[in-house]
């Protein structure tokens, strides 16, 4: 052969194929490896980070404690049309009720893509087709509860900006909170348990209505808040004949001034005596009013200042008519506030009595938060400055071969109400306050807790026409050209 004639290169050798194939199985092992260890730890693990307000459907203490309770195995069913807005939400909220309890299953139908699976939904539930649409379905074995889609989002109606044909400006429904948990897990409290807790709302002595949505001072979300733990809230007149009823779980006496009709007070205290469960919030109002229950609280071991607190260091306002509270003691009501903070307006100071040769069936009086060092009275400011007792919590003691027909005695007494209205609510951890203060009473220590409303945030990308034609380029064109352009690369370097 001449030197100079061609001769077919080989282009690999063996020890390079050989090289070149190890290569490739390391390679693969090596991402298996990756791939089996992921799985591993999602499996093994289940503990979830959050990394942005986008991801941040974590569940609430009450809601996790309420999971733990539950053994039966719940169907929930998303009767929904997929393409609305909140489905996404929602779906997302409802899988994260699963990922912590697998006894809970979601099955998604969508009434407009599968017309048969509605159908047979519409059957088993008893839908309306023309009405019902858009539902969450909790069912167990049979006991069903359903959440109206409506329900599940508060929304305002805003402008958009534009106008329609008729020069009218166009308006939408923004969505600006959402209830998803506070609903779910009230209606899986609902389905769970067999016979649901009563409480009565004491009325007739000036104190705020639970059914009043509309004002500041309105109660109507503390009532909301009680129904969270499947508790029927109904409103309660002991004037004339009106008695406490025997199914009476829990009394509540909120925000009352002027004095009770003596018969009235007898009535409390007799339900007292029997071991009632009473939770009391008074407020300034009745310092100059009382309303007469302040004796029967004190025979209980509770005393209701007759002044109000001011904590300049720890308000929020100029004038100091609030207090920022975080000082908590050890007690099942305050436990999970630790490291929180409530927010209480005008508050009076709630001390514990202490009796000089208490008997041993004195009830357990624990206060429950305090101010700050710097707190004064409004009447005496003066005085030197100290840390003022604002709540308290009582608990009678078993005495043996004593039997109460209720039970034994729990109560909770707050020197604020008007922290617990409508606009004051959701300041802070107050609602939650209501939750854990209402199952301590209730003896539902395990369901302790409270879920408010989640805002909904919205992000809008505004854009100039300019900025408009630079993001066009940049996704059509200088993205697949600038692929484009690397593949050319590797493909010339390889050639060479």
């Amino acid at each position: 052969m001449m030197p100079n004639d061609p001769t077919p290169k080989i282009s690999f050798s063996s020890a390079r194929r050989l090289r070149i194939g190890f290569d490739v199985a390391l390679r693969t092992a090596l991402v298996l490896a990756i791939v089996l260890m992921a799985n591993f730890i999602s499996a093994r693990f289940s503990h979830r980070f959050y990394l942005s307000s986008n991801t941040r459907l974590r569940l609430s203490p009450h809601t996790l404690n309420v999971l733990q309770s539950i053994t039966n195995h719940i169907t929930v069913t998303l009767y929904y049309d997929q393409s609305d807005e909140m489905f996404s939400t929602i779906k997302a909220l409802l899988n994260e009720y699963h990922l912590a309890d697998p006894n809970i299953s979601v099955q998604v139908v969508d009434y407009v893509r599968n017309p048969a699976d509605a159908q047979k939904i519409k059957e088993q539930y008893k839908l309306d087709a023309a009405v019902d649409r858009d539902l969450v379905i909790f069912d167990n074995n049979g006991n069903f509860k359903i959440a109206p889609g409506d329900a599940l989002t508060e929304v305002k109606i805003v402008a958009t900006g534009k106008k329609e044909d008729d020069g009218k400006l166009d308006f939408r429904r923004k969505p600006v909170a959402f209830n998803g948990e506070m609903m779910f897990t009230t209606l899986l409290l609902a389905v769970t348990n067999p016979k649901p807790f009563k409480a009565y709302y004491l009325v007739g002595d000036h104190e705020p209505s639970i059914t009043d949505n509309t004002s500041d001072m309105g109660y109507f979300k503390f009532a909301t808040a009680i129904a969270q733990s499947d508790i029927i809230i109904q409103p309660l007149s002991l004037t004339g004949s009106g008695n406490i009823p025997d199914d009476c779980n829990l009394l509540i006496f909120a925000g009352a001034y002027g004095q009770l009709p003596p018969l009235e007070i007898q009535k409390i205290d007799q339900y007292l005596s029997q071991g009632g469960r009473l939770f009391a919030l008074f407020n300034e109002y009745s310092i100059k009013e009382p309303t007469g229950l302040e004796p029967v609280l004190q025979h209980w071991g509770v005393n209701i200042g007759t002044d109000r607190v001011q904590d300049l260091p720890n308000a929020v306002s100029a004038n100091g008519q609030d207090i920022v509270v975080s000082s908590f003691v050890k007690h099942p009501v305050v436990n999970p506030l630790m490291g929180s903070r409530l927010f209480l307006i005008l508050p009076r100071p709630v001390s514990k009595v202490n009796f000089e040769n208490p008997s041993p069936d004195t009830p357990q009086v624990d206060e429950l938060a305090y101010t700050g060092p710097q707190a004064t009275l409004s009447a005496a400011p003066g005085d030197p400055p100290q840390t003022y007792p604002l709540m308290a919590a009582v608990e009678q003691k078993p005495v043996p071969g004593v039997s109460n027909p209720r039970g034994l005695t729990r109560i909770v007494v707050v020197g604020d109400s008007f922290a617990f209205g409508n606009k004051c609510i959701d300041s802070v951890d107050n609602r939650d306050f209501i939750g854990y203060a209402v199952n301590w009473l209730l003896d539902e220590t395990q369901m302790i807790g409270g879920i408010g409303p989640k805002p909904v945030t919205e992000y809008t990308l505004v854009m100039t026409r300019q900025q408009h034609i630079a993001a066009r380029w940049l996704l059509l064109g200088a993205l697949p050209g600038g692929v484009l352009l690397l593949g050319g690369l590797v493909w010339l370097a390889r050639r060479k």
